[in-house]
């Protein structure tokens, strides 16, 4: 449901607060949740403050009062109204322009400001809430000793909002893969240990989501892609796994795992769930191999990274995390991980524009062959 905006501009004192009551209480909107914009107020006095309290309590819905000054925040916050409103302080402004991209994914892109200092501006216009959830999850997984950069700030970048992180001299995984090619065995093993110290940390009950849980919603919505009977036996094999709460990163590919003084530290935390490491593996061979499947030159256009290392990757992935150089065990590995990452790419198919024109189409059927073909293989998920 979208909020009724009502302007506040300029100052509002007792000079003319009989008239912004009477201005307010013609805007409000008693179906609906009502918000101020105070981009345009200047000043409020105890007047002011008190046609705000009036109008409050004639709203059933919450109110909230944002774009607020910091002159005019300071006076809400002093007179306690901070804890009556939800009060949202003007964000600071910041300019990407000229700056280096040194990430791109799903959700925005990753600009460095300065040696010490990176953003990342979301792709969605009212980005907010998901920042602020991300900050939330990084919180948790820092204090169960989980490296992780965490946001101090949200600013607004043109149209967009974004999230600062405080990063001295960090570069990615995926950097150092592309400048130092002849230390490849020796980042992948530094970049697969460090995902194991991840799935070390154990999250307390019920504070984030599980995968499993998620994977099997997922298959509402990829449904009309298999048939009913590969739909039940998925979810069988998706319920059958069990409960687990160490912590999953759910997008560890190497441009969101940073090296800061050669210690490795995660960004990007809106996907972390609870559950077995298959279901990072699963996220790390979409990105890895299912993307370019059909689409040979997606390594190189989206990280930069020489297409003839995809298979290299994995391999090595595969390898440093099981320890296992036997064929026969590595596939049947690779076919359960195959088979969950399968899920997910047609769920991302399903629900953005990937469905669209010959790649989509061919990327959809030859999905729908591989789900065939493995369940003829496997019947369960758990390694």
């Amino acid at each position: 449901m979208s909020a009724n905006i009502i302007k506040l501009t300029g100052r509002i004192d007792s000079g003319n607060a009989s008239e912004w009551e009477q201005k307010i209480m013609q805007q409000i909107d008693a179906e609906t949740e009502n918000a101020f914009d105070a981009s345009n107020l200047e000043y409020i006095s105890s007047a002011g403050l008190r046609v705000l309290m009036k109008v409050r309590k004639q709203a059933v819905n919450e109110m909230r009062i944002f774009d607020v000054s910091p002159e005019v925040y300071d006076i809400f916050d002093m007179t306690g109204f901070t804890e009556l409103f939800k009060v949202e302080k003007r964000l600071r402004e910041l300019s990407v322009d000229g700056c280096e991209i040194i990430g791109k994914g799903f959700y925005g892109t990753v600009y460095r400001i300065d040696p010490e200092t990176i953003v990342k501006v979301y792709n969605e216009p009212d980005s907010i809430p998901i920042i602020q959830n991300e900050q939330r999850l990084a919180k948790r997984a820092f204090v169960k000793g989980v490296p992780t950069a965490i946001s101090y700030d949200i600013v607004r970048v043109g149209d967009s909002y974004g999230s600062v992180f405080e990063l001295l001299k960090a570069s990615s995984f995926n950097d150092h893969l592309i400048n130092e090619p002849a230390n490849f065995d020796v980042l992948l093993k530094k970049y697969v240990d460090f995902l194991k110290v991840v799935h070390s940390a154990e999250m307390d009950p019920d504070t984030l989501p599980m995968a499993r849980d998620t994977f099997i919603s997922y298959l509402d919505v990829i449904k009309e892609y298999i048939t009913q009977e590969q739909n039940d036996r998925l979810k069988e094999m998706l319920s059958a796994m069990p409960d687990d709460l160490h912590m999953i990163h759910g997008d560890f590919q190497m441009k969101n795992v940073m090296l800061v003084d050669d210690e490795p530290m995660l960004i990007d935390m809106e996907t972390i769930a609870t559950g077995q490491p298959i279901f990072d593996l699963q996220a790390l061979y979409v990105t890895y191999i299912a993307f370019s499947e059909d689409c040979p030159d997606n390594l190189s256009s989206f990280l930069g990274i020489s297409d003839d290392l995809r298979e290299p990757i994995w391999n090595s992935i595969i390898e440093n995390y099981y320890n296992t150089v036997d064929t026969k065990e590595r596939s049947i590995i690779n076919d359960k991980i195959q088979l969950l990452a399968t899920i997910r790419f047609l769920y991302l198919i399903a629900v953005s524009d990937l469905k669209k024109g010959e790649l989509g189409e061919k990327r959809i059927q030859r999905s729908k062959e591989h789900i065939g073909e493995l369940l003829d293989r496997i019947n369960s998920f758990v390694i």
